[in-house]
């Protein structure tokens, strides 16, 4: 978490930000031939990133078409009046086609990110969430593509 008494993110950090978001793997080098700074001073820079909190970690990007979920789904979840916002935040808990459940404020109480085979598995999956016994009603829109953006973290 970020401290109060530390400088805010300027627009050297928010350059470097976009550089790892578009690629993790770049070294210290690349970045700071990107943004004017020497490799050292782009690795104080990123510690200083990952020790706040605002850097919380590196990952890979899949292309699950290639593996053995290539289908791409959100559900969305109603549940019935009682039920807490742990509870529906739980809901995906064990399930492994669950990439992510994201809590809303409104109708639906929930939108669930899923990865699955085929239409086969994405009913087994929604039946499986139905089966919880606090989901009132789902409706499931299957991905026919994506297109993702670099970070617009620089104004």
């Amino acid at each position: 978490m970020k401290r109060s008494d530390e400088a805010p993110v300027d627009s050297i950090d928010r350059a470097i930000l976009d550089r790892l978001t578009v690629d993790a793997r770049a070294t210290f080098g690349q970045i700071g031939a990107a943004v004017g700074l020497s490799a050292p001073a782009v690795k104080r820079r990123i510690d200083k990133l990952e020790e706040t909190g605002i850097i919380r970690g590196y990952t890979a990007v899949v292309d699950h078409s290639r593996l053995d979920r290539p289908l791409e789904a959100f559900t969305e979840l109603r549940f019935t009046g009682d039920a807490r916002v742990d509870e529906i935040a739980a809901i995906g808990e064990g399930i492994p086609e669950v990439e992510a459940v994201f809590t809303m404020a409104g109708d639906p109480d929930a939108l669930v990110w899923l990865r699955v085979r085929d239409v086969r598995d994405l009913k087994r999956v929604v039946d499986r969430l139905r089966g919880s016994g606090q989901v009132a009603g789902t409706k499931t829109m299957m991905v026919l593509g994506a297109t993702t953006f670099p970070s617009t973290l620089s104004p």
